[in-house]
This record gives structure tokens, C-alpha cells and sequence, in this order.
């Protein structure tokens, strides 16, 4: 009953300054002049103008990483790959809409969803011109930058230890398929399937399983075990534009020039 009969009184206390703060707060409002309550609407519109801005932004324009790729081009400059001039490739054509595409998709995804935990995403399609031409981070892809990643030179194998050691347990399922591909080059220069990519000296080929997020077929049948292993893998991208993987070869005394990759979102796993 003592604890009841002081839950009351304290019940009706709170009650009682509750009734004090709004009374307080309406004698504020009524007490204040016109200018002062002008202000602070116009700062409120101003506001809530601001949210609706940002909200629907579109991404601001900006010199493509492409062009400067076609300048580079035609300055015989070469960045250790070959230009496929696909039009669906995001890395090696003219793509000015790219971003205008992805934000378009994200603003569909939001409408089901929302924007919660995409703020970086977003705040990255909306200033990859900033980005990409000044360069403010070590982090330096050509195709699209995602702001605050951590990043450092070398990954240890411990940040993705089941693909490694997957990877690792496999590998002579990996290299059988391997030598049986490489014996075509004995009958021609580049083997159906086979890219050269463009160095300062020496060969440099290139056999992909996924490229751009897309499984290669053709080249997929001709080494299904090792197809069927990166379906194992947890962390490999696949059903996404910057999805890769890919048998690589370099001929001795073969120097690839420097350059980074199309994005920032990805480790490449090398296993030698």
C-alpha cells in the first residue's frame, strides 16, 4: 500500500510538471513576436527544401573516366589491359550514364526498401566526379569509387581464409584443367578463348571463366571443375559488373605497366 500511495504521488508530480512545461512553452510562443516566428518557419521550409534536395539529386556530371582512357589511348599510352570497345563494357567505352543508371536503380530499390545503410553508396553516386578526377585517396579505381573503404597495400589471407584455403586444396584440380589448355598454344599464337592483354614487353594472356559479372560458356565447358569451385567460393562477386575470374598467364621477362583496377569494391585473390 506505502509503495502504491508513492507511485500516486509521484505519478501525479510528473503529471503536474508535464502541465507546467507545455503551459511554459505556450507562454514562450504567445510571448514572442512576429519576426522572430517568421524566421524560424522560413528556417524550417529552408530545411525540409534542403532533405527534399538531397533526396532527389541526381549525380552531378563529370569528365569520364572513359575519355580519359581514349586520350590515354591516343597517346599510345597503354594500361596493361586491351580496350575491348564492348559497348556493354563499363571500363573500356563511353558510358556517361552509368551513374544517372545506378542511381536510378537505387532509387527503385529504395522505394521497396529504403535508404537506411546505403548512405555511403549514395554519397558515392552523387560525388564520383570529385572522386575520380582528384583522386583524394590511395584507392584510385577507373571506373567507380564507394568512399571510406579501408584499404592497405596487401590483404592479409586471413581476411578471406575459407576461399584461400579452398582455393589452395584445389589447386591441382586447377592446374590439370590449366595444362590441358595451354597445349593449344602450341598449334597457334592465341587459342580460341585466350585474350593479350597490352604490355611494354613480353605476353601477357588472359582466360576468363566471369568477366563483368557474366560466366564465360564456351570457356566455362572447357574447365567445369574449376568453374564449379568458384560457386564454392563465399565471397566471390559474381551476378555483378566488377565480377572476375580469370586464368592469367606471363611470359618470362614480361613487365605490366602500372595501373589500378575498375573499382574499389573488390579484392582480387591471386593464386600463383
Amino acid at each position: 500500500t506505502t509503495m502504491s500511495l508513492e507511485w500516486l504521488m509521484d505519478w501525479s508530480w510528473s503529471l503536474d510538471g508535464l502541465r507546467d512545461f507545455i503551459a511554459t512553452g505556450i507562454q514562450s510562443f504567445r510571448d514572442c513576436d512576429a519576426t522572430a516566428l517568421a524566421a524560424v518557419a522560413c528556417l524550417l521550409v529552408l530545411f525540409v527544401w534542403y532533405c527534399y534536395h538531397v533526396g532527389r539529386e541526381q549525380p552531378r556530371a563529370y569528365a569520364t573516366v572513359n575519355a580519359l582512357m581514349q586520350s590515354a589511348e591516343a597517346n599510345g599510352v597503354q594500361n596493361g589491359y586491351v580496350y575491348c570497345h564492348s559497348p556493354e563494357c563499363v571500363r573500356c567505352t563511353h558510358h556517361d550514364g552509368l551513374n544517372q543508371k545506378l542511381y536510378h536503380n537505387l532509387q527503385e530499390y529504395a522505394k521497396r526498401y529504403s535508404w537506411s545503410g546505403m548512405g555511403r553508396i549514395h554519397k558515392g553516386i552523387r560525388e564520383q566526379g570529385r572522386y575520380l578526377n582528384s583522386r583524394p585517396s590511395i584507392q584510385k579505381p577507373e571506373g567507380f569509387f564507394l568512399p571510406d573503404l579501408p584499404t592497405m597495400p596487401y590483404f592479409s589471407r586471413d581476411a578471406q581464409k575459407h576461399d584461400v584455403e579452398l582455393l589452395e586444396r584445389n589447386f591441382q584440380t586447377i592446374l590439370c584443367e590449366f595444362e590441358t589448355l595451354y597445349k593449344a598454344f602450341s598449334n597457334c599464337s592465341l587459342p580460341q578463348g585466350w585474350k593479350m592483354n597490352s604490355t611494354p614487353s613480353g605476353e601477357w594472356f588472359t582466360f576468363y571463366l566471369v568477366n563483368q559479372g557474366m560466366c564465360v560458356p564456351r570457356n566455362c565447358r572447357r574447365c567445369p571443375r574449376t568453374y564449379r569451385l568458384l560457386g564454392s567460393l563465399r565471397t566471390c562477386i559474381g551476378n555483378n559488373v566488377f565480377g572476375n575470374a580469370c586464368i592469367s598467364v606471363l611470359s618470362p621477362g614480361t613487365v605490366i605497366a602500372e595501373h589500378y583496377g575498375p573499382t574499389n569494391i573488390r579484392i582480387r585473390c591471386h593464386l600463383g
